[in-house]
């Protein structure tokens, strides 16, 4: 029984680590190219890990796989609004062209799609903690952020507490992201619920950004 289970989870592990694999290959040819090919490959990488995943999930009979898809694929198009919010109301973000179709000219389509990935580690490695989950979600998307720039996928402009390419003033907020997802995951049973819950969760962390901007960042006008 045991020894079943090992192999079972090994395989999990093996086909999603395929996936991913899959979408990296598609990803590392979108840095070998140019706009504007190179957003058009890096819509389809993200495409690839949104749209396997569920596939996977249903072929390795992971009934948990799939559950947290059906609120992380609603929730990464509705963080479409925060990342439109701080790109054209507070101006401290910007998404470089790098190609391919974009949100009202401001957010590349690929971001609706691209908070699945680090949103999915944090819920696998926080289990039904949201306490976790804050803390995953500070660590996951602070590396985003950190490396995000070098990419090319998005930087911060305007902000006054940058540390090493991270606009400081967000880490509350992807805290607070991590959490509510999390929540949202275990407790969201129908689709009514897991669609509420992913809309609830983007509109608390649009909120909990400008907070933190007004606290965090702007603040610093007030103490200078």
């Amino acid at each position: 029984m045991v020894t079943a289970q090992r192999s079972s989870t090994r395989g999990d592990a093996r086909a999603l680590t395929s996936l991913v694999a899959v979408a990296g290959g598609v990803a590392g040819l979108a840095y070998l190219t140019v706009a504007p090919t190179r957003g058009w490959l890096v819509l389809a990488a993200v495409l690839v890990l949104d749209l396997g995943l569920p596939l996977v999930a249903r072929s390795r009979g992971r009934d948990d796989w799939f559950a947290a898809w059906l609120v992380l694929a609603p929730l990464s198009i509705f963080q479409v609004l925060p990342d439109w919010s701080l790109v054209t109301v507070a101006g401290t973000l910007r998404f470089p062209d790098l190609g391919g179709p974009r949100v009202g000219d401001a957010v590349p389509l690929a971001m609706a799609a691209m908070w699945v990935p680090p949103l999915l580690a944090v819920v696998l490695l926080a289990g039904r903690s949201a306490w976790r989950g804050a803390v995953l979600a500070v660590l996951v998307l602070g590396i985003a952020e950190y490396f995000a720039p070098t990419l090319g996928l998005w930087e911060p402009v305007g902000t006054f507490t940058e540390r090493f390419g991270v606009a400081l003033y967000v880490l509350p907020a992807e805290a607070l992201l991590g959490a509510c997802t999390v929540l949202v995951v275990t407790h969201a049973r129908t689709a009514a619920e897991r669609l509420a819950g992913a809309a609830a969760t983007a509109l608390v962390y649009t909120g909990a950004l400008f907070v933190g901007l007004l606290l965090l960042d702007r603040g610093q006008l007030v103490l200078a």
